[in-house]
């Protein structure tokens, strides 16, 4: 697992997190919490982006950008994810040990079970890793975050429905 955690630029920010990932907990409502891309379980608030890898693509030859999480994939059908943490009282960021992710997609077969790498994103740290999702449908995106005053992973389940097939 990659543990580059170099400085990202503000525009790196908005296209790779996208703003459900960049915001912080105040842009939040109690409604927005649990409709998809925001979530608290055990006092850790999570907001999940999914963004097209080609995106990250997009950026120009030797862009640090590029070179995240040991460089965009080849091939079709590529997400990178994103999960910014915080604590859901305070609003104050959690800096994880560890974050993985396991991804199901629904009438697919198999799992995908990935490490995430932390991203240092306006000087705070965010998660993310490439995946492939390879059909319009419903995936559950099962995160484990490891934090270092707790015993056991918290586990924050998303169901995310990939638009593109």
């Amino acid at each position: 697992m990659s543990r580059d955690t170099s400085e990202w630029s503000r525009r790196a920010v908005i296209a790779l997190a996208g703003a459900v990932a960049a915001t912080g907990p105040g842009a939040a409502s109690a409604q927005d919490v649990g409709r998809g891309n925001a979530k608290v379980v055990d006092g850790v608030l999570a907001y999940l982006g999914v963004v097209p890898a080609e995106i990250v693509r997009g950026f120009p030859r030797g862009h640090p950008e590029g070179a995240m999480h040991g460089g965009v994939p080849r091939g079709r059908h590529l997400c990178h994810l994103v999960l910014a943490l915080f604590d859901a009282i305070t609003g104050e960021r959690i800096e994880a040990n560890r974050v993985s992710v396991a991804v199901a997609g629904i009438g697919h077969v198999g799992m995908t079970r990935l490490d995430l790498d932390p991203m240092t994103i306006a000087d705070t740290v965010t998660w993310g890793a490439f995946v492939r999702l390879p059909g319009r449908g419903l995936y559950d995106l099962t995160f484990s975050v490891w934090v270092a005053d707790r015993t056991a992973a918290i586990v924050l389940p998303f169901r995310y429905a990939h638009p593109a097939g």
